[in-house]
């Protein structure tokens, strides 16, 4: 069975058929499901959706692109919903200099990401990491964080193959989706030839980044046995291989059981 570590199914791209594509998840192959909040909003609707389904579980945290929403109210709410029974990650919070440029936003992105590291260390969870265009200051960050024993995984991985060798080193794990199957994701290939597989975690990122053949659809975890081929050709070895230790890997970043 496939393990989706990272999926927005809260998206309004489901609303026409979320019930009918989450009830079919099973016979896809897919086990279990990370929905992770990415705003206040988001994250409300990722433990409703962890509410209504045995198999679907939250992540609890606010984007850097949704910072805006943070003050100490809102921080003390988000605070309360990583104390439920189905949180099992602080995320997903990180870094995105993409679009924004100016210094001080960047600042105040750093500082709410400290502090959502921060609750995830007081409640004992792992973090689910957005870095784009910010690959310094978040292995920067990162590596204070490593310090106060947080683990996570770098999500939806973007730099190099020496970078993600840097954060596998620290114990952290790498997000691998449909952008590996992209014909120009040189570095992405690299970096998955390069890192052990017992460090790397499926994802989707649905519903974007859908892999080849349906780049530019509507992307969703039924398409992961296209990331796992992929994964599987790069290093040489089988799909049930691939399956097998990314779930182990999973269930052990989630400190689940199956």
């Amino acid at each position: 069975m496939i393990f989706e570590t990272h999926a927005h199914y809260e998206d309004t791209q489901f609303d026409q058929d979320r019930d009918e594509l989450l009830r079919s998840m099973y016979a896809h192959g897919i086990d279990k499901i990370i929905n992770v909040g990415s705003s206040l909003e988001t994250v409300e609707k990722s433990i409703a959706l962890a509410d209504r389904y045995d198999f679907i579980y939250a992540a609890v945290g606010v984007h850097p692109s949704e910072i805006g929403c943070l003050n100490e109210e809102a921080f003390d709410w988000l605070q309360e919903q990583a104390k439920y029974k189905k949180t099992v990650a602080i995320g997903e919070i990180g870094l995105d200099y993409y679009w924004e440029k100016e210094e001080k936003v960047r600042e105040m992105q750093r500082t709410w990401f400290c502090r959502q590291l921060a609750l995830a260390k007081e409640m004992s969870l792992p973090v689910i990491i957005h870095s784009r265009d910010a690959a310094q200051d978040t292995l920067t960050i990162m590596k204070e964080a490593y310090k106060m024993q947080i683990p996570g995984v770098i999500h939806c991985y973007s730099y190099t193959a020496q970078m993600a060798e840097e954060y596998v080193k620290m114990g952290y794990y790498i997000g691998i989706g449909g952008v590996v199957t992209f014909k120009n994701a040189k570095k992405l290939k690299e970096t998955v030839e390069k890192i052990p597989l017992e460090s790397v975690l499926l994802e989707t990122d649905c519903p974007y980044m859908a892999p080849e053949p349906f780049r530019g659809k509507r992307n969703s975890s039924i398409y992961l046995p296209y990331v796992v081929k992929k994964i599987a050709e790069i290093k040489g070895i089988s799909e049930q291989e691939v399956m097998k230790v990314t779930e182990q890997n999973a269930y052990r970043m989630y400190r689940l059981k199956k």
